[in-house]
């Protein structure tokens, strides 16, 4: 029988005063500064593992641990990505679906 592995929950949220020192030991994992200004953090299993500056983008991460996934659902909070979208738009699916021809 092979050992069954969960994936880590992920919690992002927005950083608060006493949240410093943790996002400094991110900060020099990822040899870099924190970002200035509001950020948005995400932990894994309680554990800091990103954060990221909305207005900037300027975001650290821990080089040791996967963390491409919550970089982009960090981002997705933030609203600097979107999700895809249809071209056509919901009306315009049901009159095709209707058997109208849309028009430009």
């Amino acid at each position: 029988m092979s050992p069954i592995t969960t994936a880590p929950s992920v919690l992002i949220r927005a950083a608060r005063g006493s949240d410093g020192r943790a996002l400094e030991a991110l900060a020099e994992l990822d040899s870099s500064s924190v970002p200035a200004g509001e950020l948005l953090v995400a932990e894994a299993d309680g554990v800091m593992v990103a954060a990221l500056a909305p207005r900037s983008g300027e975001r650290i991460a821990n080089p040791f641990r996967p963390t491409a996934d919550v970089l982009a659902l960090l981002e997705m909070r933030a609203g600097r990505t979107r999700a895809p979208r249809s071209r056509r738009s919901y009306t315009g699916r049901l009159s095709l679906r209707a058997g109208h021809v849309r028009t430009a």
